[in-house]
């Protein structure tokens, strides 16, 4: 699989997980000037929340969870005010942001939600 079919594959993977664990999907592969965000969900409590979808098949380089870097990070945030602009919010409603990593390993996936991986900068 190439890097774009791997990206494809950990965002159906994490989407399943997430509609596993209540959330809902409200858009996905958001794309602005500004950046992308894979998903953008609600919690069911009135949260907004942008998720990163990391997906790593060897830890050669690393587990998914230190994939994320500060410049991704950056680009995240500044997609998401971009998106809440977009969509008329006059004032920012209650935010998050999360990442879900997915190490593999052959067809096992193992999951880690780490809600607020990081603050609205």
């Amino acid at each position: 699989m190439n890097r774009k079919e791997l990206g494809k594959k950990g965002e159906e993977l994490a989407a399943a997980y997430l509609i596993e664990q209540k959330m809902k999907i409200l858009c996905r592969n958001y794309r602005c000037p500004r950046g992308e965000i894979d998903m953008i969900a609600g919690d069911g409590e009135n949260t907004i929340v942008f998720v990163e979808v990391r997906l790593r098949t060897t830890s050669i380089r690393g587990s998914a969870e230190e994939s994320l870097t500060e410049r991704k990070i950056m680009r995240i945030q500044k997609t998401a005010a971009y998106y809440l602009l977009e969509q008329g919010y006059k004032e920012w409603p209650r935010l998050r942001f999360d990442l879900i990593a997915i190490n593999m390993e052959g067809e096992k996936a193992q999951y880690r939600w780490i809600k607020n991986a990081f603050s609205t900068g």
